[in-house]
């Protein structure tokens, strides 16, 4: 598996960017304005350090256009294997970013209503608005855009699978690691919050995926289908 080519740097640096991004978005920026379980807080620090949740809304959007260019990237590589799944796939990806950016919107309402609730020593209406912005936004921006994240990563890993450009072990890595956070996806929807432990199958998977195809190559779609076919007697 040797075969390095400009389509398996590209692929590679989807993947790497995606988990760039995300990272940076969900586990450095977010951890620093976010008190949990106390939005009071959480609005004062927003409206002391609004630079912040800006970085937070850039970061954000940029991993929205990720998604795009990486569905894409998916799709122009695995179509061969089925265009309508592929082409699916590719649509919940497109949604996903949709509903990320969305979800900015009301980030950047959060920033403004923050700003006033501080300077007007914490009014309670200013706090439900608050609590509304920031619910609004973490549930479009999180858990609707995770649902929709799982159903189009079962695609495309499924039939990455199939494709076997890259370690079959590999690609099951990232097909497992999806259940997990499809389920708890469905629990936050019906209101119930749930562990971190859930997503902890899949956080490293998309590091890992990049720097195989930026290191190793992927197999090229003739060379795949040789390799399955039976040499003839």
């Amino acid at each position: 598996m040797d075969t390095k080519n400009n389509s398996s740097r590209v692929l590679g640096l989807a993947f790497l960017l995606q988990f760039v991004t995300s990272i940076c978005s969900g586990t450095v920026l977010r951890q620093a304005w976010l008190v949990p379980g106390d939005i009071g807080a959480t609005m004062l620090n927003i409206a002391n350090k609004p630079w912040l949740m800006d970085a937070t809304i850039l970061v954000d959007i940029l991993t929205a256009l990720g998604i795009i260019f990486l569905g894409a990237v998916l799709f122009v590589k695995l179509r061969e294997q089925n265009e309508i799944l592929a082409m699916t796939a590719l649509g919940f990806y497109i949604l996903e970013a949709a509903l990320l950016a969305v979800s900015r919107i009301a980030a950047f309402a959060l920033i403004g209503i923050s700003q006033n609730y501080a300077i007007a020593g914490s009014p309670a209406y200013l706090l439900m608005m608050g609590n509304l912005a920031f619910q609004s936004m973490d549930f479009v921006g999180s858990t609707l855009h995770m649902l929709v994240f799982c159903l189009g990563g079962i695609l495309f890993y499924s039939l990455l699978v199939k494709s076997r450009v890259v370690p079959v072990a590999l690609s099951l890595w990232g097909l497992i690691a999806t259940f997990p956070m499809l389920i708890g996806t469905l629990i936050q929807i019906f209101g119930h919050s749930i562990p971190f432990i859930f997503y902890v199958p899949y956080v490293p998977f998309e590091l890992v995926m990049a720097v195989w195809i930026l290191v190793k190559g992927i197999q090229d779609g003739s060379e795949t289908k040789m390799a399955l076919e039976p040499s003839p007697n």
